[in-house]
């Protein structure tokens, strides 16, 4: 049964594009923005999960959402900003019990070189141990392995490029079982890009053969980040998926 059918108008160039949608409704991307006291959005939509965070909801920081995995995002005046999707699960399986993960990109990436700092990375949890994990694809001004207490673990060569692994420790900090110390891990890039292929679970394995294991899944996501600064990002093309 067709529940609703809309029909858009597109006026462009001097012509008249009309689009069907049946059964889905408008597939216009759904915008979120932060405010003082509302200051973290989360959700799920087309089958992943999102977030947006500004810390303590000052200045300007929107996140939308496509379809499929798809997401773009701007952010001016903020302390703190993050926008990530990808697929969320319930703990109770590592990474390996579930796949072989990878992610195709491609995105238009643009933050400030003026001050504060911004990565665009591969980002997500694990528990048992808990651990917070960054694949660093496109930076700017400051890594977490400029840090004076990261250590530097190794170096490995995938996706044509070499990453550099870095560990670090955070000491009573928010993480998703709340305020508590845990390990970072880190690959980061040194050609960057925003765009091409990663294969996450060769750093999984990477990380895990150097003494830096894995725990229980929690999420595969694509993040990006800025402290202090401005800038937009819109990913074109995204996808996240186990073989």
């Amino acid at each position: 049964m067709i529940k609703k059918t809309v029909i858009e108008i597109c006026n462009a160039s001097n012509f008249l594009l009309f689009i069907v949608l049946i059964n889905i409704g408008c597939v216009r991307p759904h915008t979120f923005c932060t405010s003082a006291g509302n200051e973290q959005v989360k959700g799920t939509n087309d089958g992943y999960i999102y977030e947006l965070w500004n810390q303590y909801g000052q200045g300007v920081g929107c996140m939308s959402i496509g379809s499929g995995a798809l997401f773009s995002g701007e952010w001016s005046g903020i302390e703190n900003y993050l926008a990530r999707r990808g697929v969320g699960y319930d703990q109770t399986k590592e990474h390996q019990d579930i796949g072989s993960f990878y992610a195709n990109y491609q995105c238009n990436y643009i933050p400030s070189s003026i001050s504060g700092n911004s990565y665009l990375s591969i980002y997500g949890w694990t528990t048992d141990p808990l651990i917070e994990y960054y694949i660093v694809e496109d930076w700017r001004n400051w890594i977490p392995s400029m840090a004076p207490n990261a250590t530097f673990k190794g170096i490995f060569e995938v996706n044509g490029s070499v990453y550099d692994i870095y560990e670090h420790t955070r000491i009573n900090q928010p993480s998703i079982v709340g305020d508590t110390t845990f390990q970072q891990y880190f690959s980061i890039r040194r050609d960057t890009r925003n765009s091409g292929t990663i294969n996450i679970s060769d750093h999984f394995n990477m990380w895990n053969s150097i003494g830096m294991p894995m725990g229980k899944l929690h999420e595969v996501s694509f993040v990006v980040e800025g402290y202090k600064n401005s800038g937009s990002f819109d990913f074109k093309a995204l996808e996240i998926y186990v073989k």
